[in-house]
């Protein structure tokens, strides 16, 4: 998931805003610090993207690529966890709510879903996702760390606010089919369920909240979708508009 789990394209994060003049700044340190961890995560998504050409072409095949690039997979995805404290520490001006929901979902889907459920990562939704995660990471981390350099090439904010238009749809697409690939493994195992009768008179039921987990893609994809399409012209309308022009 990522935002729900629409990791595809994380629609408000410190990249973004520092790309945009604020009134307060993360300071030199802070700034410092913030074009090393971005520095870190591009270069760490460039590993995935290059293990899995690295993979396919050793096999001749896209399946069950996703073991080629577990490890780092974790790793990174789980490494945007930072993201949150950034917010939470002011060095930068996103929302901790928002934010927290985009990089958990993700999270969610990376440990609670794709590893939990070892029947699924052999799917090609697996493959679909992570294909769109990682594309979509490059451009965003390489975008926050020109960003804060104040040297953003175009092409790097052009790629940010148009391959999502692709890399979003793929990314939900393969994260939907593989919740639901993980529905009936869930069911027959029990996974992460509880059960009464237990001394905290609690119940969860894992199958039914992985349910809930797809319906809620159906108000939240169009909605967040749109505002990145809103962004975009925001963003690239007047430079399209000015080339037509000329």
């Amino acid at each position: 998931m990522s935002a729900p789990a629409m990791g595809s394209s994380k629609i408000s994060s410190h990249g973004d805003a520092a790309a945009q003049k604020k009134k307060r700044g993360p300071g030199a340190l802070g700034t410092a610090y913030l074009v090393i961890y971005n520095v870190v995560m591009t270069a760490g998504w460039l590993v995935i993207a290059v293990g899995l050409v690295r993979a396919y072409l050793a096999r001749g095949s896209y399946h069950g690529l996703y073991y080629s690039i577990e490890k780092p997979l974790k790793f990174f995805q789980t490494g945007a966890l930072l993201e949150i404290l950034h917010c939470a520490m002011g060095i930068v001006p996103s929302s901790v709510v928002l934010t927290g929901f985009q990089v958990m979902s993700r999270v969610f889907l990376t440990w609670a879903v794709t590893h939990s459920v070892r029947e699924v990562q052999s799917e090609d939704s697996v493959l679909l996702f992570v294909t769109a995660w990682t594309v979509t990471e490059i451009i965003r981390y390489s975008f926050y760390t020109f960003s804060l350099l104040n040297h953003l090439p175009y092409l790097i904010k052009w790629a940010r606010y148009t391959f999502f238009m692709v890399l979003y749809p793929m990314g939900v697409t393969g994260e939907l089919l593989t919740i639901y690939a993980a529905l009936p493994y869930v069911q027959k195992t029990g996974l992460y369920s509880v059960t009464l009768p237990n001394k905290y008179n609690f119940s969860f039921d894992y199958h039914s909240f992985l349910i809930l987990t797809m319906v809620s893609y159906i108000p939240l994809f169009p909605q967040l979708y749109f505002h990145m399409l809103r962004q975009r012209k925001k963003v690239l309308g007047h430079v399209e508009d000015y080339s037509k022009v000329e």
